[in-house]
């Protein structure tokens, strides 16, 4: 029986190292989305650039396009702002959700690093990120013309990124996007 015990510690350091090893090899932005190929969540909310109009899942709708869930607070989304930015010139649709943030740092922040986004949602509160599943800024999704969630990634979007979501986006759109 104590030669049994002297392995115990040996099987439990095993273990650890398992854990640990395995721990090691997973991508955080490759994080599980509940919404994958459903609907984008319904919600109510006013325009960041036109606070007294209200809208819905239903203004995403009508082409695919990216959604991108963003903050002023957040340093990464400033990183992939420019980024944004030239894909909206190059003809991508974006919505924008504004993330837990204030309207008017939010308003300053697109006057100021300019707007790639087609609408913006103000979701001070954070409701339809929880609805989403948002686990931080910055986070993007790819909807479909009916506003089904086809992608999503977790982190600022970039040249590399972005060839991932084109291909995603080109598949939806028939090759056209």
């Amino acid at each position: 029986m104590r030669r049994i015990l002297l392995f115990v510690p040996l099987l439990i350091f095993i273990g650890l190292g398992y854990f640990l090893w395995r721990g090691l090899s997973i991508d955080p932005t490759e994080l599980p989305s509940a919404r994958l190929n459903q609907p984008f969540p319904q919600f109510q909310l006013a325009s960041l650039t036109e606070p007294e109009r209200m809208m819905t899942e239903a203004d995403l709708k009508g082409r695919p396009a990216l959604v991108n869930v963003w903050a002023t607070w957040c340093p990464t989304c400033k990183e992939e702002h420019t980024f944004l930015n030239q894909l909206a010139q190059q003809g991508v649709t974006i919505y924008g959700i504004n993330y837990k943030d204030e309207p008017l740092k939010a308003r300053e922040w697109l006057k100021r690093y300019l707007d790639p986004y087609a609408e913006v949602v103000l979701d001070q509160e954070g409701s339809l990120g929880i609805d989403l599943g948002v686990y931080g800024a910055p986070e993007t999704y790819v909807i479909d013309a009916q506003g089904v969630i086809r992608y999503r990634h977790v982190g600022a979007v970039d040249a590399t990124v972005w060839k991932q979501l084109k291909q995603v986006m080109d598949q939806l759109a028939g090759g056209d996007a």
